[in-house]
């Protein structure tokens, strides 16, 4: 539907889990209800096989493309990727996103309602991973008709996502994406959310996560971890273009503490930006779920982890990130071709760090655009 020259979009809700049929999670628990906000671009072709399942990061959402509304003055997180005559074309391709478990969007997590105690799950929510993360959506595909994707693709964390649908389901995609992702987190990534959960649970509004519904929320704490988890999404390069060490001029001889450098208040902003619109409990809870993230598991080895995947790979990093750095990706590469996979390896010059995949980089689209073409995805 065209509004205003604006492609609008809503988010649904499936229920993929009731009662009578719990989730079961990694860690043994159960879950139920469990609910999946979704959006859809496109239309689903008469066979049911031109769907594309995307996976969001950490801090992203359902809402991938298009507007809400016409009022909307920004559309979703990857809209320069999606849409007509965009690389996840939707002139000829129906592309899914949906919000994962334990976020904050409308599927279900620690801030809905516990059906036992009629209060928000808060710290009582249980402990999630990246599998458990995915059967939902499984779940959604299968409600939706689709038995095999064309593809399922994710940036940073949704780079995990897609790698686990690759190991977990291999019948159900011809082709998967992964994007400045990694097979499990270094020590220094680990550090890096540790000290952001850190400043959560010590916010004292944090009240060891029971604060749905109080006036004051622990949004102090889930600011400063933004600003933590933010240096690490951008590289040294573009940061000193774009900051240097500009700053305000002084006007008396105090000290400003937190805004004296461009850069003290561009961190401050997104910090404020993004508390408006996240769960802290949500960001303890996905952050450790990333952190827990280890295909090596019991394996022995990557290839030998990534023994089951079928579908048509392609990987790309970017040269500049040094949280998912490309040694990374190299890995994943080198675990496919071992397994005789079909995969496709592409480094991106960038000095934009790990956020280039949110960026509209031409080399990028044009990657995408080819490795879809090559599913045989075109109808031209």
């Amino acid at each position: 539907m065209v509004e205003d020259k604006k492609q609008i979009t809503k988010t649904e809700v499936f229920s993929a889990y009731g009662q009578d049929d719990p989730l079961v999670l990694e860690c043994g628990k159960e879950l139920a209800p469990v609910n999946v906000a979704y959006e859809t671009y496109g239309q689903l072709n008469q066979d049911r096989t031109n769907a594309i399942l995307i996976f969001h990061a950490l801090s992203g959402d359902s809402h991938a493309a298009f507007y809400h509304s016409s009022q909307d003055k920004k559309p979703g997180w990857w809209d320069f990727m999606i849409g007509p005559g965009k690389p996840f074309d939707t002139g000829k391709f129906f592309i899914i996103c949906a919000n994962v478990l334990g976020g904050c969007k409308g599927s279900t997590g620690p801030s809905s309602l516990n059906p036992g105690t009629g209060k928000p799950y808060g710290i009582s929510f249980p402990p999630i991973t990246i599998t458990d993360m995915l059967k939902p959506q499984q779940r959604l595909v299968q409600h939706l008709g689709i038995k095999k994707l064309m593809a399922v693709a994710g940036g940073s964390m949704g780079g995990m996502l897609s790698l686990q649908w690759a190991l977990n389901y291999p019948q159900m995609a011809r082709g998967a994406i992964f994007i400045a992702t990694a097979p499990t987190h270094t020590a220094q990534a680990i550090a890096f959310n540790s000290v952001g959960r850190y400043a959560i649970i010590s916010d004292p509004n944090w009240n060891n996560g029971d604060y749905y519904g109080q006036e004051q929320q622990p949004l102090v704490g889930l600011k400063i971890a933004r600003m933590i988890g933010h240096i690490t999404y951008i590289s040294q390069q573009s940061m000193h273009q774009k900051f240097g060490r500009k700053s305000y001029p002084v006007r008396e001889a105090n000290i400003d503490f937190f805004k004296e450098f461009e850069v003290e208040s561009y961190l401050q902003y997104k910090g404020e930006s993004f508390v408006r619109r996240f769960d802290p409990n949500s960001y303890l809870y996905i952050t450790k779920a990333i952190d827990a993230f280890n295909l090596y598991g019991n394996y022995g080895s990557l290839a030998e982890a990534l023994k089951p995947v079928k579908a048509k790979s392609l990987v790309i990093s970017f040269s500049s990130d040094w949280l998912y750095p490309q040694a990374e990706s190299a890995k994943i590469v080198k675990a496919l071709k071992i397994n005789g996979i079909d995969t496709t390896y592409c480094n991106i010059e960038s000095p934009y760090g790990h956020d280039s995949f949110l960026l509209d980089l031409p080399k990028f689209k044009d990657t995408i655009t080819g490795f879809i073409h090559s599913l045989g995805g075109q109808n031209d």
